[in-house]
């Protein structure tokens, strides 16, 4: 028997099993990045610090227009009276400030 027919009729090695353990890697890759994700999602809190905004008030305005904001929001400077929101600031002059619980 020379080297060729010795080696090319030789059965290759059962490519099934290969084939079941890639795919089985693959699976068992696939499950621990989902589980190792969700687990990293859920495990991250971040909290926010609770504000302290004082009494609910509602400032009546000379239009009629009423504003329902807290207390600690409203801010006098110079003899004038101004609602200092997050993003912007109204001028509540002449507004009167009464506090009520309102929904």
């Amino acid at each position: 028997m020379t080297r060729l027919e010795l080696y090319h009729n030789k059965a290759k090695p059962n490519s099934r099993k290969r084939l079941s353990f890639f795919i089985l890697a693959c699976i068992l890759l696939t499950v621990g990045f989902f589980v190792t994700r969700h687990y990293f999602i859920n495990s991250i809190r971040i909290e926010a610090p609770e504000t302290d905004l004082g009494k609910k008030v509602v400032v009546q305005l000379p239009s009629g227009q009423k504003v329902y904001t807290y207390e600690k929001l409203i801010v006098e400077k110079n003899g004038r009276t101004y609602y200092k929101g997050e993003r912007n600031i109204i001028d509540l002059t002449g507004g009167s400030v009464t506090y009520e619980d309102w929904e």
